[in-house]
């Protein structure tokens, strides 16, 4: 168990700059005044980003999850964390170089819809 944490450490201290960027809009209860945490460990996973109050998690993916090996791992691996009544919500790198707007926009109607 102890693995999993030391491992979420890690992540957090090897963040993509996808990651950075993202998190510079979450932290500190800069979105919409809700607490976020980055690697957040749940069940065997570890979800890049947690709202455990509204019980969110955003995912960022690169190119490597179109594969299809990872596509059936990340099918999975939604199943389990909407199972502990999460709501997941996956994102493509490219959305947060191109689109941060709408990464925005598209939470904040994932918020209001969780309320």
């Amino acid at each position: 168990m102890e693995d999993k944490y030391n491992k979420a450490r890690a992540l957090r201290k090897l963040s993509t700059p996808h990651e950075k960027i993202l998190w510079s809009l979450l932290r500190n209860r800069n979105f919409n005044g809700l607490k976020f945490i980055r690697q957040f460990p749940i069940g065997n996973y570890i979800a890049d980003f947690a709202c455990r109050s509204k019980k969110l998690i955003i995912e960022l993916d690169g190119s490597q999850h179109n594969e299809a090996t990872n596509i059936q791992y990340d099918y999975e691996r939604t199943k389990f964390l909407e199972e502990q009544g999460y709501t997941v919500v996956r994102f493509w790198n490219n959305d947060i170089d191109n689109n941060i707007e709408g990464v925005y926009e598209k939470l904040l109607s994932v918020i209001e819809s969780l309320d």
